[in-house]
């Protein structure tokens, strides 16, 4: 209280305060009297004929015991806000991680190394034991955080005691150490210094030669910590069960590299490992490896934003001049990806559309009622509770039980002015809820009562905000440091930046994605826009696709083969980084290295014929592919899409083609002709007449000609009209008239 009367509430004065006390006490001891003041010694000596030192000695603990605890006896202190928000399991691994950032933090500026490292576990024991002092401890160090605040409490794996002990409770995956391997850059790269990365490889290295497929991890970290080795568990268990190779990158962090660098050397590694046949690595080199792309948290930003460069280099126009482009991932995972760079408080009304999507409200439902209940708890007398709707038009009984509204859940009733002057009814009972009064003077003037719906748009960053792994402060010093204090990004616009903002025509192209998160994550409400905009823009491409004929009428649309999404209830971001303290944890590391052999077979299956997906080209492209080194490195600063307009929906036509474009073309001309067969009805009065059908195979086969050739040379430039042409990505376009 002292401190706060003189107008200094800081640590440095409490710690002067408590000093000054030790100091004047302990003289007190050395030159005062041994028995204490006068009347201490008076009682003293009544006291002794009844207690003895030992009685003495506990009742005085007893008594500072319950000093301490004197807000708890008498409810003067506010309940544990984390209580209800967290399974227990995660909970208590909260609780241990708290206490190692407290202890970490608090031995950070001891110097000598080994003192710096034996004190940061001494400290983690106490703050262990005082669990509050520990969150004090993390409340004031994110209040004031900086770049080695962050690297000390992220890269704690690291420091020998803890590496010791996470080893020995980890389980044994491999018995290959990872190995450190140096990547050189592509000959195209701006860049020259070598990417450094892990190899994580159940076998020697003679054995990659008999492999052509490899994970390419990206770790995350906040953009500023964490290498590879602090992946560990994860990375192992993945290289031991899945039996391939795991190349996880250590990426430049910021912010020494601020964005765009580390996007870059991403990419510079995807790029040489295509280019080089996965020699680079120790491959055999003999074909092109096929790659899963993973990342976590800031990693899981940065696999996305790769994807999206890839994706954007297909689009170029220089493609179509001989260079040649980097063929797809088979699948991305993303882990609690950070999607979003500009944090926002509430969300829009498309986006909360994507999450109220009838096709994956059960798959959203648990966030939802989540957030409604938090919402439930700050306003506990509110009537009516918004986010419970789920359509406008649902304002039936039957649909209101149907969306999981209760049936006596009250409805705010709107009376339009006009009625209101009509019936004389007082302006304040226009937005009461419904009871007697109100519905005998609305009945006569409103035939049917209009439920006014909210919605609950408050993102899960704020809705979260005192998560106990990933706070506000700690996500904004992120995003600060990794920008850096020369960019000015546009956050609307910068879909390298956060991959959420990517447009629908790379978003349509998308490699099929695995999410994994969980429900309390702040940002969980990206990750389930971001699937539903991978399902929105990939269902509208097979649409089109079926429109001009591309693919077969018959052929459904199956979301599963786009994105699949895994909410995990009761838990929030980084839980594959303590599996030894959430042993639940490696049942969900056991489910990403199911998703990576799923994305491989599923390639396989698109390839044999087995699965039609929304893409079915892709892979064919790639097998059909023989690499000669000149790939276009395609790398952008600024985000100005030159695929905004990609594969669209053109009619173009067919002039002065080659033989080989010819003989293409009567190939997709018969599959094109098989499919409208297929969809001829079975009734005479629909079917055509036999002219009729021969114009039709004659407007198939050459289509209209656009007005001009400039017009039909610039839709070609940006990459157009392959998809409704019938060709792969290797032919040529026909020539200009």
């Amino acid at each position: 209280m002292i401190d706060h009367v003189l107008g200094r509430p800081s640590v440095k004065f409490r710690k002067y305060q408590v000093f000054a006390v030790l100091g004047l006490w302990s003289l007190y001891l050395y030159k005062g009297d041994a028995n204490g003041p006068p009347a201490i010694r008076r009682l003293s000596a009544l006291l002794s004929r009844r207690l003895t030192v030992w009685q003495t000695v506990v009742i005085t603990l007893l008594w500072l015991y319950i000093a301490r605890n004197f807000g708890k006896l008498v409810s003067l202190e506010c309940p544990e806000p984390l209580a209800n928000l967290y399974s227990r399991a995660y909970f208590r691994a909260t609780w241990v991680t708290t206490a190692l950032d407290a202890g970490f933090w608090t031995a950070m500026k001891i110097r000598p190394k080994w003192a710096r490292d034996l004190l940061s576990v001494v400290f983690s024991a106490y703050y262990l034991i005082a669990a509050e002092q520990a969150d004090e401890k993390v409340r004031k160090v994110r209040g004031m955080l900086t770049v080695d605040h962050l690297r000390v409490s992220w890269n704690k794996p690291l420091t020998p005691y803890l590496k010791f002990i996470t080893a020995a409770m980890r389980p044994r995956f491999m018995k290959w150490p990872p190995r450190k391997m140096r990547i050189q850059r592509p000959q195209t790269s701006v860049y020259t210094e070598p990417i450094n990365a892990w190899l994580y490889f159940e076998g020697p290295l003679e054995d990659l030669k008999n492999h052509d497929k490899i994970v390419l991890d990206i770790p995350g970290g906040g953009f500023v910590a964490m290498s590879p080795r602090t992946h560990d568990d994860k990375l192992m268990a993945w290289a031991g069960k899945t039996g391939l190779p795991v190349l996880s990158l250590d990426y430049k962090k910021a912010p020494e590299f601020p964005y765009p660098y580390a996007l870059n050397e991403c990419y510079d590694a995807y790029h040489k490992l295509i280019a080089t046949h996965g020699k680079c690595i120790g491959m055999s080199g003999n074909d092109v490896p096929r790659i899963v792309v993973s990342g976590d948290s800031a990693g899981g930003n940065l696999a996305a934003g790769l994807v999206l460069m890839i994706l954007q280099s297909a689009s170029d126009p220089r493609r179509w001049h001989g260079e040649k482009t980097l063929p797809f991932p088979d699948c991305v995972l993303l882990i609690y990806p950070a999607l979003d760079c500009n944090i926002g408080n509430w969300m829009t009304d498309e986006q909360m559309a994507l999450i109220n999507d009838r096709r994956n409200r059960n798959v959203n439902k648990a966030v939802l009622s989540r957030k409604s209940q938090d919402y439930r708890n700050l306003t506990p007398s509110t009537p009516h509770h918004s986010s419970d709707e789920m359509d406008d038009d649902d304002s039936t009984p039957e649909s209101r039980s149907r969306t999981g509204v209760a049936a006596n859940d009250s409805v705010v009733t709107v009376v339009p002015a006009s009625e209101l002057a009509k019936e004389k009814v007082h302006p304040a009972a226009a937005h009461i809820p419904n009871s007697k009064a109100v519905k005998s003077t609305t009945e006569a003037a409103a035939p049917k009562p209009v439920a006014m719906k909210t919605r609950l748009a408050m993102s899960s960053m704020i809705s979260y905000f005192n998560d106990r792994v990933l706070g506000p402060e700690m996500m904004r010093a992120m995003i600060i440091l990794y920008i850096g204090p020369h960019n000015r990004p546009d956050f609307s616009t910068d879909y390298l930046l956060s991959p959420l903002l990517a447009p629908d025509s790379l978003l349509a192209v998308f490699p099929k994605t695995y999410i994994i998160t969980g429900e309390r994550d702040p940002l969980v409400d990206d990750t389930v826009i971001f699937a539903g905009r991978l399902r929105q823009a990939q269902r509208a491409r097979h649409l089109e696709r079926q429109e001009v004929g591309a693919i077969k009428q018959s052929q459904h649309f199956r979301e599963s083969e786009v994105v699949q999404v895994a909410l995990i209830p009761g838990i929030s971001h980084g839980f594959l980084q303590f599996p030894g303290v959430f042993p639940d944890g490696w049942k969900y590391i056991s489910r990403c290295a199911d998703w990576i052999l799923d994305g491989f077979d599923s390639k396989e299956d698109i390839a044999s014929g087995l699965v039609s997906p929304a893409e079915p080209d892709n892979s064919t492209r790639r097998r059909s592919t023989i690499w000669d080194g000149r790939i276009r490195h395609h790398r952008r600063k600024t985000t100005d899409s030159s695929g905004d307009e990609f594969d669209k929906p053109l009619e173009m036509t067919r002039l002065n083609q080659s033989s080989a474009s010819l003989a293409r073309k009567s190939g997709s001309g018969s599959e094109a002709s098989s499919a409208k067969k297929d969809n001829i009805p079975n009734s005479r009065q629909n079917k055509p007449s036999l002219q009729a059908r021969r114009q039709q195979r004659e407007s198939r086969k050459s289509l209209v000609s656009l007005a001009s050739e400039d017009d039909l040379l610039g839709r070609r430039m940006k990459g157009l009209a392959g998809g409704l042409m019938g060709m792969d990505s290797e032919s040529e376009l026909p020539p200009t008239p």
